[in-house]
C-alpha cells in the first residue's frame, strides 16, 4: 500500500492536509539523500545539516498531522522556515541531489503555510 493509499484513509484529514503530509514525507526522503551526498565534502556540510534539520522537523509535522494535534500549526511555521532556509542552501550548489531536494522543499514550505492558517 502506498502512502497516498495510507494517508486517504484517515477520517480527520482533508485533501490538502493528506497532500501536506505526503509532501513533508518526500521532503524528509529527500533530504535524507541529500544529506547522504553532501557528506565528506566540506564546502556541503551546511548543506548536510539543514537538510538533517528538514528530514527530523518533516517527518514530526507529518506524524503530528495524522494525529491531529494542536500543535500542528505551530510545527508547520517551523518545517516552512526550515524548508526555506534548506531551499535556498540548496540552490547554491549545482549538484543534481541538491537541486531536486530544493525544488521539492519550496513546495513543502507552501503546503505548510497553507497548514498554518487551517
Amino acid at each position: 500500500m502506498s502512502l497516498a493509499d495510507t494517508v486517504s484513509k484517515i477520517d480527520h484529514l482533508n485533501d490538502e492536509q493528506r497532500e501536506c503530509i505526503e509532501i513533508c514525507n518526500e521532503a524528509a526522503e529527500v533530504c535524507e539523500w541529500c544529506a547522504d551526498e553532501c557528506l565528506g565534502d566540506e564546502a556541503m556540510e551546511e548543506c548536510a545539516r539543514l537538510c538533517r534539520d528538514v528530514a527530523d522537523v518533516a517527518s514530526l509535522h507529518a506524524r503530528f498531522m495524522a494525529r491531529d494535534s494542536h500543535y500542528s500549526p505551530e510545527l508547520a511555521e517551523v518545517c516552512a522556515g526550515v524548508c526555506e532556509q534548506c531551499a535556498e542552501e540548496c540552490d547554491r550548489h549545482d549538484a543534481n541531489h541538491c537541486q531536486v531536494c530544493a525544488e521539492v522543499l519550496r513546495e513543502c514550505a507552501e503546503s505548510c503555510r497553507n497548514m498554518m492558517s487551517a
